[in-house]
């Protein structure tokens, strides 16, 4: 698949210059601002914190990037070239879904019926999917449950094929929408992430989680340690820092040529008011095995959150 001049060249700027000097700034600003993550008014006349980039716990392998949304661009750790990220895909077929099909809190959309193809690949080893089968019609929410939370490879391509008939004029979708978003080193090239050459950058990943938490139903999901799906039980989230304090989603990845992947959302006070703080680990234990390098990317967020979370908490404390 060939990429669009703009984003074979498009180089990110300043942000990362940043973090080679060391230094971290976060500023909340004072008006009205849709970006905090209750959609109230903070209340702070001006900066309320800076981070010394120096004592951020970033993990030392790979790369990472953070952002608390509405005070500036990505900030970001490790080399910025794109890798593979197995199953934090999914979270751009959910953006592309709910694009395309929105929905209203609650709402189960219209029902979807399993193809034989889904229930196929029900079967077959080696990737994470989800016992559907064929003749069975799940609702929209439900399918977008299902590839979110237990991170089903073939309910993603189902509702890839529901939407545009085949993956790969899916994949099309997905492609445009990453461009639109500035996404300038992601390439798609499945709606699953099973392929290898499905890949992008931490701070590629950071720009498509502060679009896709703008919406309710992707945040209800994404925010969801387990939910019941009719004919197949529960099924538990593979996001296991979802018992960390303010942590609300949002995917987890993992295989053998990606490592461990973790794109995140905590929810931290900051400046009178709610603020949302991003992250993505990318490429941990890489070329490991996906359980060693999913547990170190779990184990690298969960510092990089609980670490930028006391800073953003003790600085609201001593302004």
């Amino acid at each position: 698949m060939s990429l669009s001049p703009a984003r074979r060249h498009r180089v990110a700027g300043g942000a990362l210059a940043l973090l080679v000097l060391g230094i971290t700034t976060v500023v909340v600003e004072s008006a009205a601002d849709p970006s905090s993550a209750s959609g109230g008014r903070t209340t702070a006349p001006g900066p309320v914190s800076v981070l010394d980039g120096s004592t951020i716990p970033w993990p030392e392998d790979g790369q990472s990037a953070v952002e608390l949304v509405g005070t500036g661009a990505p900030e970001a750790r490790g080399e910025q070239r794109p890798v593979p990220i197995a199953s934090l895909a999914k979270v751009m077929t959910a953006h592309v879904i709910l694009k395309e099909h929105p929905l209203r809190p609650g709402e189960p959309g219209p029902l979807i019926e399993v193809d034989r193809q889904a229930a196929h690949e029900a079967g077959v080893g080696g990737e994470s999917t989800v016992p559907l089968q064929a003749g069975r019609t799940y609702s929209q929410r439900q399918l977008l449950e299902l590839t979110l939370i237990p991170s089903g490879n073939n309910a993603a391509r189902l509702l890839a094929r529901w939407d545009s008939g085949s993956q790969d004029a899916f994949v099309r979708k997905m492609e445009r929408t990453a461009d639109e978003l500035g996404m300038d080193r992601s390439t798609y090239t499945g709606a699953s992430g099973i392929e290898p050459t499905t890949t992008s950058t931490a701070v590629d990943q950071v720009k498509l989680a502060r679009e896709a938490m703008k919406d309710p139903v992707f945040r209800e999901i994404v925010a969801s340690r387990s939910v019941t799906v009719p004919d197949i039980g529960p099924i538990t989230n593979t996001n296991s820092l979802l018992d960390t304090p303010g942590v609300v989603g949002i995917k987890t990845g993992s295989s053998t040529p990606a490592g461990g992947n973790l794109l995140w959302a905590c929810e931290v006070p900051s400046g009178g008011t709610t603020r949302l703080l991003l992250g993505a680990v990318l490429h941990q234990r890489a070329n490991t095995t996906p359980s060693e390098g999913i547990q170190a990317a779990l184990e690298s967020g969960r510092r990089l959150i609980t670490g930028l979370r006391d800073r953003l908490s003790s600085a609201r404390t001593e302004r």
